[in-house]
C-alpha cells in the first residue's frame, strides 16, 4: 500500500472508530462535581463546576436552552431538559458533554422536566406537565425504552436511594409513595412547613433537604392586584431551606428569611453540605450551606439580571451507587405497569 493510502486508510479508522466508540467511553469524573445551570451566555446552558465553585464549564453549547441536568448514579450518565427540538423535552449525554440525545422519539404537546434517577440507573421518573389542564403527572421510565407508565400525580420527585420509594409535593406537602405498592405517606414534620417543594435525598437516604415556607399564604381578597402582588412577593421572600431527617424529625431552617426566597436545594452526598439557589441584586445564583459549621460560600457569580445560575446536582465517586439487576425492580417494574395511581 503506498504512504498516502495508507495514511488515508489510517485516518478514516481513526475516525469511525472515534465515532463508534466514544459513547461507549464515558466516564465518571475522578473528583466530585457539581452540575448547574446558568444563563451567563444569552441562554439556559448545562454547567459543570468543582464543590469550591472552581472550574465551571458549559457541557451543552447549544443555542436552545438546556437546563435541569441530574447525574447518573455511577456519574457515567447526565439527563438534562431542552427545548432543542422545539418543544422542552428530555436529553442525555455523557459527562463531558459529548453524546446529546433526545430521550424519547415521541414529540408531545407536554412538557417533560423535574428528571430523577432510579438508584439502579436503568430507571428514572420525570414530570409531563400538560399546559392546557395544567395537570402534571409523574412518569416512570427505563432508559433505551420508548413505553413510560403514569405513577402518580405531583411534582418534584425524587427516587429514594434503596430504591423503594419516590418522594414528590402534592397538594403543597411532601408524600412518600411506595413503588412496590402504592401506599403514601405524608411527611411528618416537627412543626408546619407551606409549600413543601424541591426535596434531596442524602446518598444514605437518612436524610431529605427541601424548600418550604413558615408562613401560610395570605389571603389576597379584597385587594387591589398591585397590593396582592405586593403581599405575594413578600410572603415567596420568605421560602427558605430546611433539612430534616427521614422519620421528619431533627427539622432544621438552614436560611434566613432576611433576603429573597431560596429555592431549589440540593443535598450532598454525605448530607453535610446543601446548595440552593437565591438572588443577589435580583441576579440568580448558587450557595452552598455547611449543614455542621452553618458557613455559606457563594459559588456563582456571572450571569443577568433575572437571569444567573440556579439548581444543583451533586456527584462524588465516593458515595457513587454501583450498579446492577436488582429483583426487586424487576419486581416493581411489572408491579408499576399493572397499578396506576390516581388522585
Amino acid at each position: 500500500m503506498k504512504p498516502l493510502q495508507l495514511l488515508v486508510f489510517f485516518m478514516f479508522n481513526v475516525l469511525v472508530l472515534n465515532i463508534s466508540i466514544s459513547p461507549l467511553c464515558a466516564k465518571a469524573p475522578t473528583p466530585p462535581k457539581i452540575l448547574f445551570t446558568s444563563a451567563r451566555d444569552s441562554n439556559y446552558e448545562v454547567y459543570v463546576m468543582n464543590p469550591d465553585g472552581s472550574e465551571q464549564v458549559n457541557l451543552t453549547q447549544h443555542r436552545a436552552n438546556d437546563l435541569g441536568a441530574v447525574w447518573s448514579p455511577t456519574g457515567e450518565k447526565i439527563l438534562f431538559i431542552s427545548d432543542r427540538g422545539g418543544e422542552r423535552d428530555l436529553y442525555s449525554m455523557n459527562p463531558d458533554g459529548s453524546n446529546q440525545r433526545r430521550i424519547f422519539r415521541r414529540k408531545t404537546k407536554l412538557f417533560r422536566k423535574s428528571p430523577t434517577w432510579s438508584p439502579n440507573g436503568k430507571q428514572f421518573a420525570y414530570v409531563d406537565v400538560n399546559w392546557n389542564t395544567v395537570d402534571s403527572t409523574i412518569h416512570i421510565a427505563t432508559l433505551g425504552e420508548q413505553d413510560t407508565v403514569p405513577f402518580a400525580k405531583g411534582l418534584y420527585p425524587a427516587w429514594s436511594p434503596d430504591g423503594m420509594e419516590i418522594v414528590c409535593t402534592i397538594g403543597g406537602q411532601l408524600i412518600f409513595i411506595d413503588i412496590h405498592t402504592g401506599a403514601r405517606k405524608l411527611l411528618l414534620l416537627e412543626k408546619e412547613i407551606h409549600l413543601q417543594r424541591f426535596p434531596s435525598w442524602s446518598a444514605m437516604g437518612d436524610k431529605l433537604a427541601f424548600a418550604g415556607n413558615n408562613h401560610p399564604l395570605p389571603d389576597i381578597k379584597g385587594l387591589n392586584p398591585q397590593e396582592a402582588r405586593d403581599l405575594h412577593n413578600a410572603w415567596k421572600d420568605k421560602q427558605t431551606i430546611f433539612i430534616v431527617n427521614r422519620d421528619g424529625t431533627g427539622l432544621k431552617q438552614l436560611v434566613a428569611e432576611d433576603g429573597s426566597d431560596a429555592w431549589i436545594p440540593a443535598l450532598s452526598p454525605s448530607g453535610d453540605e446543601v446548595l440552593y439557589t437565591q438572588s443577589v441584586k435580583e441576579t440568580p445564583h448558587i450557595f452552598k450551606f455547611n449543614v455542621n459549621s452553618g458557613v455559606r460560600t457563594q459559588l456563582t457569580h456571572d450571569g443577568f439580571r433575572r437571569f444567573g445560575n440556579f439548581g444543583g446536582d451533586w456527584f462524588d465517586p465516593e458515595f457513587a451507587l454501583p450498579v446492577s439487576p436488582q429483583s426487586y425492580f424487576l419486581t416493581t417494574w411489572g408491579t408499576v405497569k399493572t397499578h396506576r395511581l390516581h388522585d
